[in-house]
């Protein structure tokens, strides 16, 4: 009995690491994983650097569409830019969850 009570004790202590800034940016990126634009542009950008206009034709999506989902993907940092000229290039950020990403996908594909 005194084993099974340590276990739930080590189990609440664990519980206990997971602060609210920590629940809130893993609940944000499962929000971000679980839009399928978001992870067409996701799994586009795990294998090259796209600019808005790229990403848009290849996935035959608007240009305003595209921006507000790299913006909201910018904000968790899961995907970085850099300018050249007048032209952002949007490369991933993060390679974990382009990991997890690809797994969900190969899970989902296994069937």
């Amino acid at each position: 009995m005194d084993e099974k009570l340590t276990s739930l004790e080590a189990q609440k202590n664990d519980d206990q690491h997971l602060d609210e800034e920590t629940l809130f940016v893993v609940s944000q990126t499962f929000k971000a994983l679980s839009d399928p634009t978001r992870i067409r542009i996701l799994n586009l950008l795990c294998k090259d650097e796209h600019s808005v206009n790229d990403i848009a034709d290849i996935l035959d999506l608007g240009q305003s569409t595209v921006s507000h989902q790299l913006r909201f993907l910018k904000n968790l940092r899961l995907v970085k830019f850099r300018r050249e000229g007048t032209t952002l290039y949007y490369s991933k950020d993060d390679d974990h969850i382009m990991n997890l990403l690809k797994q969900a996908i190969e899970h989902a594909a296994h069937n």
